[in-house]
This record gives C-alpha cells, structure tokens and sequence, in this order.
C-alpha cells in the first residue's frame, strides 16, 4: 500500500497469531508504527530479538495509548482483565478488536469496559497451527483463509470496513455474522475436531503398555493427523470449552447420536449404510480442496524429510 492504513498498530499478545500478524503488517506496509506488549518479559524479549514491532512493553497500558488499531491476541479467558487495564488508555476513534475462537464471550467480557468513542469489532481469523510462542510465526499464515467479523450494536460501518481492509490485505477473505451463530458455527468444523482428537490421542495414552511402542511406532496417518490437532495451546483450548460450552455441548450430542447410529451399523453389518456414510463424507472432502481450503497434494502436502 502506498499509504498505512493505521499509524500504531498495538498487539496485545505476541503468539502464533500476534506474530504472524506482525509480520504480514510490516510485509504489507500495513501501519506506521507495530507494537508488541505481553505480561511475559522472556517473550517480550523474543519478540525484540525477532524484529516482531518497534516498540515493546509490558505494560498493556502504556502499549495500547495513540493507537488507532489494537488487537487483542490472547487466550479468550484473559479478554476482560485485559480489557479492563487497557481502557482507559484507549484513544477516541481507535479500533478494538481480537482473535479469539468465541465470539459472544468476548462480546460479554470486553464490550462493558470499551470506552465511548472506541470501536469495538469482535474477529476471528480462521488459521493456524498446532505450534505457539512468538517464533510460530509467518507472514503468509491468513493467506486464502477466512477471516469472520461480529461487530455488535451500533457500530460505525467505516470502521468495520477499514478493519476488513486490513485483513484483506493480510490475505483473508473477510465475512460477518452474528456473534452466536459464528459459535455455534465453529462448534462444528473446529471446536468438535479438536476434543474429539484430544479423546482419541488420551485414549491411546490411557493403553500404557501399547502407547510407548505400538501405538507411536506404528501410527499411521489417521491417528498422527489427531495429534497434530491434540497438539494444539492446552490454554487455549481450555478457554474455548469454557466460553463456547453450550454450543460445543450441542454439537457433542449430535456427535453422540451420529456416533451410535454408526455403532448399530457395524454390529449388524449394514455395509449399504456404511457406504452411503463413507461416500457422503468424502464428498465434503473433495468440496474443502475445491474451496481451496486444502490441497490434495500427497501426504496432504507435507514436506518428506531427505533420508
């Protein structure tokens, strides 16, 4: 861009995606001025070490004053205590918004502390990995990925736009939606994989005697493709069944219902059931690498190490 869209854009959070974030900004000439804050002094340093911003703090504060964009990139259940320590420093005009995986938490926990004047726009870029911490970063992480707005109220429609700009320009695509539907939403297609995949990967550690040798030295791609997800920030995850819990609870149930259904299946040898089920869901495959939300590259695209 020839011009910033922002002059100081303020990171509170410097993980996977704060990182990443950083990173496309400055690619992308996307604001004056990139600040990193984090309540860790280790992290802040290897934020600084890795170039992420230009200034750094510990103080939240301190971190977010003169910025006309701030983004909250921590877990969803640190939102209001940070909400509530950056307000009043928050500067009339400037754009509130985080990366959380639930949105009508945060609409809840942030929205009593914003200031009037500032404009509060809930995201979620939809993208990421199973690694963390500052050095999981990558510039090209949003790239063709969706990027999900739920600004709530009486919010200025400029403000959502050029908000929209921003993640365009980091390589989103960009929706909105109503911040319920959006949980009930990712219940399904993120929140559900991953407990399921945490159950199964726990299941196979509770086998002792297999999960040492067997399990591990034979894992073939459907349970290693679990663990990746069962990789995935243990504190995070943590706060995303608190604050989704009535939605993933839902989805749980339907899963259940499913799941016995598949159950009865194979007990009586319905084998025309197990067929249409089979063809139905790799159907849903094919339409996510049509999506290009995937690649149906071999080893779904994994580099092989040399020998």
């Amino acid at each position: 861009m020839a011009d910033p869209l922002f002059d100081r854009l303020t990171l509170i959070g410097i993980g996977l995606i704060g990182s990443s974030i950083a990173l496309a900004a400055r690619q992308h000439g996307l604001a004056r001025e990139i600040v990193v804050s984090t309540r860790s002094e280790a992290t802040l340093r290897r934020a600084e070490e890795l170039n992420l911003g230009d200034s750094y703090y510990l103080d939240a504060a301190q971190a977010v004053e003169g910025a006309d964009l701030v983004i909250l990139c921590v877990p969803v259940g640190a939102n209001e205590a940070v909400a509530r320590w950056i307000a009043p420093a928050l500067k009339q005009g400037a754009i509130l918004t985080d990366v959380g995986s639930t949105k009508g938490s945060v609409l809840r926990q942030v929205q009593p502390h914003v200031p009037e004047g500032v404009h509060f726009i809930p995201g979620h870029p939809i993208a990421g990995t199973e690694q963390s911490g500052p050095d999981a970063g990558f510039a090209t992480l949003f790239e063709n990925r969706w990027c999900i707005l739920t600004p709530a109220g009486d919010i200025d429609p400029a403000a959502i736009e050029k908000l929209s700009t921003f993640w365009r320009a980091c390589g989103s695509n960009v929706d909105t939606m109503d911040a319920d539907h959006h949980d009930l939403v990712l219940a399904i297609v993120s929140h559900l994989p991953h407990i399921i995949a945490y159950n199964i990967v726990g299941t196979a550690a509770d086998l002792e005697t297999v999960t040492s040798s067997e399990v591990i030295k034979y894992s073939a791609s459907g349970f290693r493709d679990f663990t990746r997800l069962a990789a995935s920030d243990p504190t995070m995850w943590r706060d995303i069944c608190l604050s989704n819990k009535d939605a993933i609870l839902e989805m749980l149930a339907r899963f259940s219902e499913d799941l016995s259904a598949l159950q009865r299946a194979i007990r009586w040898g319905d084998g025309d059931a197990l067929f249409d089920l089979f063809t139905r869901t790799r159907g849903i495959r094919r339409s996510i690498i049509e999506a290009g939300q995937e690649t149906d590259a071999p080893d779904f695209g994994r580099q092989k190490k040399a020998p």
